[in-house]
């Protein structure tokens, strides 16, 4: 990874309810910025509102802030302007669950990472998705294989995480992270895909 790609980049990092991989996105936004990179945080609203084992939204919101030295975008109202205000040069979902997958291969713009996504790739700007997600392999595997032929739509590297106990379950390498958004900003999809 060329450290010195990343410096000074807007990046989104939006977040979606795969709670049980909060502490790798955060590893890696903590990263990206370690490199230089200008972090925004969005939500979509489960993430941003639901108190789960791994943690309460309150405490995510509050060390989000603190960590980009920015408000959250939690809203859809403050994620439309994403777009025409051209805020970011890469916005990342990670971690991605299938039902924001489903939502963005059907046009389904109903939550703030749903509106940032419609709105950051009107400019043909790069979209990277790290998917998490127990239903990769069944339900989930439709709308992923028609986000692949996306043109602006990267991915970063992803596999079945634990195909004993869940074995239609995917979930992204988030070690990789930054290198699939240097790869996805070069608009190159990082390879290989599958892990």
């Amino acid at each position: 990874m060329d450290g010195n790609k990343l410096k000074g980049k807007k990046i989104g990092f939006a977040l979606c309810g795969s709670f049980c991989t909060f502490s790798k996105a955060f590893a890696q936004l903590e990263r990206l910025i370690a490199e230089g990179a200008d972090v925004t945080a969005v939500m979509s609203f489960n993430a941003a509102s639901l108190d789960t084992r791994f943690g309460k939204a309150t405490d995510h919101i509050a060390y989000l802030e603190k960590v980009t030295e920015k408000k959250v975008i939690r809203t859809i109202e403050d994620a439309e302007p994403i777009g025409p205000k051209k805020m970011f040069d890469v916005l990342v979902i990670a971690p991605c669950t299938g039902n924001t997958m489903a939502k963005l291969a059907a046009g389904i713009i109903d939550t703030p990472v749903t509106m940032a996504a419609k709105s950051h790739i009107r400019n043909s700007y790069p979209l990277v998705i790290a998917p998490s997600t127990n239903d990769g392999l069944s339900g989930t595997a439709k709308n992923l294989g028609a986000l692949l032929n996306y043109k602006s739509v990267f991915f970063v590297p992803f596999g079945q995480d634990d195909h004993e106990a869940k074995p239609r379950s995917l979930s992204a390498d988030f070690e990789r992270l930054p290198e699939a958004i240097e790869a996805a900003l070069d608009k190159v999809q990082l390879q290989p895909i599958l892990e």
